[in-house]
């Protein structure tokens, strides 16, 4: 199985980065599998200039393609403005529209405070619903002072179990090839 694991952190270090490495290590210790970790922060321009054209670079493709690729999905996200990051959500919109379908996703965010906790249910699991994602139950929201405490480690390791779970009880889908089939010249030109 393949994991990828997508962090929108800004800073370096990140403690978005450290959530997202965190929950990908719980995921493995409940089910052994291939991590491939995404940083946007390295990868800003190339979401814009895909954003401005409508075609990834051939730096953004492989990155997209390993999302698509992956059997699930951990993103995480710092908090802004009480919801997610402008570089997740644009890294979101260049996504093809059926490359999380039916794909199992955790999801995650940091923030300075707990007031915002909230961001994982009214922003981030509505955006993966509409993807038509399946994101599993207990999603991680890591406030500064939770980072010190005792109980961050146990939700982590649920999310990572549940995420793990629900990876391996599903069927592994091949995406389709368009160029395996190709229609002929001579049919297309032919109006057959």
């Amino acid at each position: 199985m393949k994991l990828a694991v997508v962090s929108a952190g800004l800073s370096q270090p990140s403690s978005t980065r450290l959530l997202a490495d965190r929950l990908a290590a719980a995921t493995v210790r409940a089910e052994e599998m291939d991590v491939e970790t995404i940083d946007l922060r390295g990868h800003a321009h190339h979401l814009v200039d895909a954003m401005l054209s409508g075609f990834a670079s051939q730096d953004l493709k492989p990155v997209l393609d390993s999302v698509a690729e992956a059997d699930g999905l951990i993103a995480v996200t710092p908090t802004y403005a009480s919801s997610y990051s402008g570089l997740f959500k644009s890294f979101v919109d260049v996504l093809d529209e059926e490359a999380v379908a039916g794909k199992p996703v955790l999801i995650g965010a940091t923030g300075g405070t707990a007031r915002h906790s909230l961001v994982l249910d009214y922003a981030l699991r509505p955006l993966f619903t509409y993807l038509k994602a399946i994101v599993v139950p207990t999603g991680v929201y890591v406030a500064s002072e939770d980072w010190a405490g005792t109980t961050l480690a146990a939700r982590i390791d649920r999310a990572g179990a549940e995420l793990a779970r629900e990876m391996a009880g599903r069927e592994k889908t091949v995406a389709a090839d368009p160029f395996t089939d190709p229609v002929s010249f001579e049919d297309l030109l032919g109006g057959r």
